[in-house]
């Protein structure tokens, strides 16, 4: 039996069964997941080790650049299954790529 939240138990149960149990993370996060089929492989209450822990996955919108105030609202189709370190770190990495400037001004200001 897995754990699953008091609240929005149904959802979660949806959104997990439909990942497999799995973090659905398949390089949003920085890391390549090469060794696992491109795809992060902590599952749902696994031990990741003493410094790890247990995992226990979320369900977050697939798309990490969604605010947290916004994400109760999204559909169960565009949740996916995150552990919080890939889902941490997608959102850390989706920020920093939305602070850089586009190409399209490019050398607009070069002297």
């Amino acid at each position: 039996m897995s754990t699953v939240p008091i609240a929005c138990a149904d959802l979660f149960r949806a959104v997990m069964t439909a990942a497999g149990w799995r973090c659905q993370c398949t390089g949003q996060c920085g890391q390549p997941h090469a060794k696992t089929e491109r795809r992060c492989p902590r599952e749902h209450d696994s031990y990741v080790g003493k410094a790890g822990g247990w995992v226990r996955l979320v369900a977050a919108p697939a798309d990490p650049t969604v605010p947290e105030q916004q994400a109760a609202a999204v559909p169960a189709a565009r949740l996916r299954a995150w552990c919080p370190a890939c889902l941490r770190a997608a959102r850390k990495s989706a920020a920093v790529n939305a602070a850089r400037p586009d190409g399209v001004q490019g050398g607009l200001f070069d002297l």
